[in-house]
């Protein structure tokens, strides 16, 4: 059975001195209603998933490659200048601030182009090189596709990040890249409007 899956919200990207990058979805459309979700990358590499219910964490760890999955209490909030999360063993206060200058090209283009997955697989290339590790289309886990359509980008100033009750150490860019699909979050923290639509298989052939 063929599936197709929009998602529409916002993703943000932190990184530590520490190692540790975090990738937070702030969905306010889904097929699973509005929730939140993060993707956690230690410095060892390992890739955790945090998931607020079982459904979430199946369909995201069918999706994309972790080494863990949990279950557990993600609550998010992104305000005009700042985003809180609180997910399991982590926890993030961040301040959000100036539009990036990617963001300003971006908000320039029509939204209805700026998703539309045909623009989203021409672009790939260019956006590759535009964001090193950052792409707009590709293969996805249990044979699906995935499309990122980015309206608009603001930096993150700062932010305190915490991981098992430990501070995790200063914000720092997102590098190594993570490894959880084929694209990877601008290295520059930040915040992004995002549509991502997946289109494949629900059963995973």
């Amino acid at each position: 059975m063929n599936g197709h899956w929009v998602f529409d919200g916002h993703i943000a990207g932190v990184g530590t001195i520490s190692g540790l990058r975090a990738v937070i979805g702030l969905w306010r459309q889904s097929p699973f209603g509005a929730f939140a979700d993060v993707m956690v990358q230690e410095a060892s590499g390992h890739r955790l998933l945090l998931a607020p219910t079982p459904l979430t964490a199946e369909f995201i760890s069918s999706t994309y490659s972790f080494d863990e999955a949990k279950v557990v209490d993600v609550r998010a909030h992104l305000g005009q200048e700042s985003l809180t999360v609180r997910a399991g063993p982590l926890g993030i206060d961040a301040a959000t601030g100036r539009r990036a200058l990617l963001g300003t090209a971006l908000k320039a283009l029509p939204r209805s182009l700026a998703v539309s997955t045909r623009w989203l697989r021409a672009i790939s290339p260019l956006a590759a090189l535009a964001v090193p590790g950052a792409r707009t289309f590709g293969s996805a886990g249990s044979g699906r596709t995935e499309f990122y359509g980015v309206s608009d980008l603001h930096h993150i100033e700062s932010a305190s990040v915490s991981w098992h009750g430990q501070d995790a150490g200063a914000m720092a860019p997102i590098r190594p890249p993570v490894t959880f699909g084929f694209s990877s979050v601008p290295p520059r923290p930040g915040i992004a409007r995002v549509r991502t639509t997946i289109v494949g298989s629900t059963d995973g052939r």
